[in-house]
């Protein structure tokens, strides 16, 4: 049985997007390290046909927004209709902007918005921790958790880790929501579209729990929610 098993994994085409980005081979030891496949890859044809695809991130928006332009992959990540998992950065590019920042007299006052893959309706904002160290690192509990089937086994309470300083806010694509300062959204999600704040693949055993259930999803779970 655990050979079968084995078989099946392998056999299911999970694929990592490169965006140029830090963090691409831990994401993909996690994967490997549950007996998946796995294959970091911005090349357009792999992206597409894949069965799950993963989208990572450490770093600025702005940086990995000018890479995913560069590699011709905006319009690629915006036409999935398979399963797509974002994770902490790879998350906030799925959302409508980013905006990361101080305010500068040489531009005219105004944030630096950056637009993102806009795949979720909802925008990432500097996160208002209050007296609260930022960036926001470590662990922390989940203070709302939905029954989004990326969250089997998941209750609140739990906790994973979050390296973070900028956050998208509670909204009706929030699946589960944390508390540092302000309450936030820790994952969100829309149609085939998941994304998590916190970083599944630090977050031990619950951590891969997440990745599991993403790589376990069948996409018929998704059209009924």
């Amino acid at each position: 049985m655990a050979e079968v098993m084995t078989k099946l994994k392998t056999a299911t085409k999970n694929v990592i997007v490169d965006t140029g980005c830090a963090n691409l081979a831990s994401v993909k030891f996690a994967v490997e390290r549950l007996g998946y496949k796995v294959t970091i890859t911005d090349d357009t044809e792999l992206i597409q046909q894949a069965d799950k695809v993963i989208l990572p991130g450490v770093g600025s928006a702005k940086h990995a927004m000018a890479n995913i332009k560069a590699k011709n992959l905006v319009t690629v990540l915006q036409n999935l209709t398979q399963p797509v998992l974002g994770f902490c950065l790879g998350m906030q590019l799925m959302t409508e902007s980013s905006t990361e920042g101080e305010k500068s007299s040489t531009e005219g006052g105004k944030d630096n918005v950056v637009p993102c893959l806009n795949l979720i309706p909802t925008k990432v904002e500097p996160l208002k921790a209050q007296e609260n160290r930022l960036p926001h690192m470590g662990w922390n509990t989940l203070t709302q958790v939905s029954d989004h089937p990326i969250f089997n086994g998941v209750t609140t309470g739990d906790y994973f880790y979050f390296v973070h300083s900028f956050a998208a806010p509670v909204s009706e694509y929030t699946i589960a929501s944390c508390e540092y300062g302000i309450t936030f959204s820790a994952a969100i999600a829309k149609d085939n579209f998941i994304g998590c704040q916190f970083h599944p693949e630090r977050s031990s055993a619950l951590g891969s729990k997440i990745i599991q259930n993403f790589l376990e999803l069948e996409p018929q779970e998704l059209v009924k929610l």
